[in-house]
């Protein structure tokens, strides 16, 4: 047998190893719960507390929601099994509640916290459609043509046009007091540019494309004398876009088209012979003086004043130019072939610069 001293010395060693061991396992535990409770997880967690293989759920966030509202969609659209105020919680302590984006999620169904751990990774889908300068009605429904085709809708291009652009809550709400009725009309409303949409659909491009344009034009309608009346404004707007081709002679252009309203002119432009031959199936790559005589409201040769509604969707610069036309002692103008007119007071003048253009 080993003396007592070293017994009483093992003995010891044996009592600071275990107290080591008591200290590293708490002090593990504590640093275990801080990662867990303040801070993101590490992949510690995602290697031995992977998330469950829940059913896939794609969650739709809209703009400007707050974290608390994008909370509570994963809640309402069926992804999340828990509390939406848990889900919200673990977002903020984790991070996310101020990075969230808009877009559609894939996530799997879960609770707060293995939500907030997906949240953590995944990325928001978007999609991109563009809204050319200058697309008329014809162009617009092969956009939806093409999505009806991809969601297998039972509903054709044209009626799938018509569905969300006549809609009024597509639009914003103080907005819809001003527009006029019919799709052919608010056609125009929808400003031109490239969208990153959260939803394909019809309804989500034009609310995103309306709701741009009342951005930047809303406040004008208050302002403007232009926009006494909206829709002729949208028809100068939309003429202009179709005889311009460079942005620096549209207002001239607007001018020109007000000087002959106001002496009764007829204002014969071509483009709304080209789309009134196109409302009856035909595409015009050039307008004979046969094609002056179809019988359409849209034939500004034989109709005074404006057309109905708008030929295409004007671009800002065109929306510009219709709201404050050039004052200009023109009431005649050519196009040259590099694009840009000639312009013209009288009309001996007009003939003569036809011919300059033409030998140009």
């Amino acid at each position: 047998m080993g003396s007592p001293k070293k017994r009483l010395s093992s003995l010891g060693i044996i009592k600071w190893l275990w107290i080591l061991i008591f200290a590293t396992f708490t002090f593990g535990i504590a640093i275990g719960g801080a990662v867990y409770y303040y801070k993101v997880p590490f992949d510690f967690w995602n290697k031995w507390m992977p998330i469950p293989h829940g059913e896939m759920k794609v969650v739709v966030i809209k703009p400007g929601l707050s974290a608390r509202q994008c909370a509570n969609a994963f809640l309402e659209q069926g992804a999340l099994t828990g509390s939406s105020s848990e889900l919200a919680y673990w977002m903020a302590r984790f991070g996310i509640d101020r990075k969230i984006r808009s877009g559609q999620y894939r996530v799997r169904r879960s609770g707060p916290w293995n939500m907030a751990r997906q949240l953590l990774t995944v990325q928001p889908v978007n999609w991109s459609l563009t809204i050319i300068p200058g697309a008329d009605i014809f162009s617009l429904r092969k956009i939806f043509e093409r999505h009806s085709e991809t969601v297998l809708s039972p509903l054709s291009g044209d009626d799938i046009l018509k569905k969300a652009i006549i809609e009024d809550k597509n639009y914003p709400e103080p907005m819809r007091a001003h527009l006029p009725e019919g799709e052919e009309k608010r056609v125009a409303f929808l400003l031109p540019e490239t969208y990153f949409l959260v939803e394909e659909t019809p309804e989500e491009l034009v609310r995103v494309a309306a709701h741009t344009w009342w951005d930047r034009y809303g406040a004008r309608l208050s302002e403007d004398v232009a926009f006494n009346n909206i829709n002729e404004t949208a028809v100068v707007a939309s003429m202009v876009q179709r005889e311009a081709l460079w942005d620096d002679e549209r207002p001239i252009i607007a001018g020109v088209i007000a000087n002959r309203l106001k002496k009764n002119m007829p204002l014969q432009i071509d483009a709304t012979v080209v789309y009134a031959w196109k409302l009856k199936g035909k595409t015009l790559t050039r307008v004979l003086y046969s094609d002056l005589e179809i019988n359409s409201p849209y034939n500004t040769y034989i109709k005074p004043g404006l057309p109905p509604a708008p030929i295409c969707v004007p671009s800002k610069e065109s929306w510009e130019a219709a709201m404050t036309p050039q004052e200009t002692p023109y009431y005649y103008y050519v196009a040259r072939k590099n694009g840009y007119h000639y312009f013209a007071e009288s009309y001996d003048e007009h003939r003569r610069n036809i011919k300059k253009a033409r030998t140009e």
